[in-house]
């Protein structure tokens, strides 16, 4: 009987990768990093695990205890595996404690992943799927969900094309069960190219062919690279697969990135793809009056790069936190995300309802703020307007539910509009304006 695996659908979709090495999973480990992890909404978390041996289970019940979904990637070697009964025990031993998700090898369509006789072989995908076969089959008969590897994309044999024909050659061996229980995998890595990047698939980007983009194309290399994998699932099984979107927030493999080049844009990309993924409606920076693609509930998860590394280690750049206690602005950015959800939650329970002591303001202007501080042509734009007016000029929704009128400078991006309805539901008159520095300012003297 084929196993039906629910995909958590109420579970958030905002995940992290851990440390990229295996000697972390300490108990004291796991206290150090799971207020930090819970303090930033994260629900999934990469974890690197050995072949040989299992992570402490203190460990990995620890993070579902606090509901924190492990990924556990098995990054086997591809030249010399372990069986399928090597493999069996520990899988079980996951399963019992109460692991999920599996994900099986790295790379195997990169050269770097083979020895250089076992790329040269015909045959590199069918010799791929003799490796992984075993190891998924094993996976579902000790009750965990096989991850198909993340490809690299585009890579020496183009990704799109790999995984088109793994799906092919996996039906063509009637693994029925397989293809049922089947979840896939993807490296979001942005190659520099906006959030947008791609959206739509080759639905939308026809031209778009196996190692040649034309200049007018957009292609799978990006954060969108998901829609380009499900179409190919669609085309080729008949339907969509699930996908876990791995190493999100980085520009490319992050073997060859040695850190982050601009830490407020990163901040902005990663608050963007966590909205996304809660199903928000987000600005595209690049054409403030569009918004960016919605990402399907086919995606479980993206889970970005890098929570921490060793100091001096060789991911020390690209980590979010880093030794000393020094964090990255994303971390900060996610923080004020939480916090101002909380906010607005007792706002719309009734517990901070400024009727219940009168305490209301009778106009306020409500401006956002960015993790670098605040904009100067705001506060340019605003004068004229405030000069008139005299409104209270702040930047948190908390305090804006306790004016009559609220006065919102700025689109989706800085303030949802679910938080502006939860406004609304307060007793709040609220009046958004977006738009460039002149056309707010325009807006604001026409009021």
């Amino acid at each position: 009987m084929i196993q039906k695996i629910d995909h958590h659908p109420a579970l958030p979709r905002f995940g992290f990768h851990y440390y990229a090495d295996s000697v972390h999973y300490r108990e004291s480990d796991l206290q150090t990093w799971l207020p930090q992890l819970t303090s930033l909404g994260v629900a999934w978390l990469t974890l690197i695990a050995p072949g040989d041996r299992a992570i402490p289970e203190v460990f990995i019940r620890g993070l579902l205890g606090a509901g924190i979904e492990p990924v556990l990637h098995f990054d086997l070697a591809l030249e010399n595996p372990p069986t399928r009964a090597e493999l069996a025990l520990l899988l079980e031993t996951y399963a019992r404690w109460g692991a999920h998700y599996a994900v099986f090898f790295d790379r195997p369509n990169s050269r770097s992943s083979w020895s250089a006789t076992g790329w040269a072989q015909d045959g590199l995908v069918e010799r791929f799927l003799d490796r992984f076969i075993p190891s998924a089959e094993a996976a579902l008969d000790s009750g965990l969900v096989p991850v198909f590897p993340p490809l690299e994309p585009g890579g020496h044999y183009w990704d799109t094309a790999f995984l088109s024909s793994a799906l092919e050659a996996i039906l063509r061996r009637k693994q029925d069960r397989l293809i049922e229980g089947l979840v896939l995998s993807a490296y979001a890595w942005s190659y520099g190219h906006p959030l947008q990047w791609g959206a739509g698939g080759p639905e939308r980007w026809p031209g778009a062919r196996p190692y040649y983009t034309p200049p007018e194309e957009q292609d799978q290399r990006g954060f969108h690279i998901f829609d380009w994998y499900l179409a190919i699932a669609r085309q080729v099984v008949g339907k969509t697969l699930p996908i876990i979107l791995l190493q999100a927030g980085v520009s490319q493999d992050p073997q060859k990135e040695a850190r982050f080049s601009d830490l407020s844009a990163h901040a902005r990309e990663v608050l963007a793809g966590v909205r996304l993924l809660a199903g928000e409606t987000v600005e595209d920076e690049a054409n403030p009056e569009a918004a960016l693609d919605p990402i399907p509930q086919e995606v479980l998860c993206a889970n970005y790069w890098l929570l921490a590394s060793e100091p001096g280690g060789r991911y020390e750049a690209q980590a979010w936190f880093r030794a000393g206690g020094d964090a990255l602005p994303a971390v900060q950015v996610l923080r004020q995300r939480l916090s101002s959800q909380a906010e607005t939650a007792k706002i719309a329970e009734g517990s901070a309802s400024p009727k219940e002591d009168g305490g209301w303001i009778s106009h306020y202007l409500l401006l956002p703020m960015y993790d670098w501080g605040v904009s100067d042509w705001h506060l340019d734009v605003i004068r004229p307007f405030v000069k008139k007016y005299h409104p209270t000029i702040g930047f948190s929704v908390h305090e804006a539910a306790y004016a009559r009128r609220v006065t919102v400078i700025g689109g989706e991006q800085s303030f949802p509009e679910q938080e502006l309805m939860k406004l609304k539901a307060n007793g709040c008159q609220v009046e958004r304006i977006t738009g460039d520095g002149i056309t707010i300012a325009t807006q604001l003297a026409e009021r």
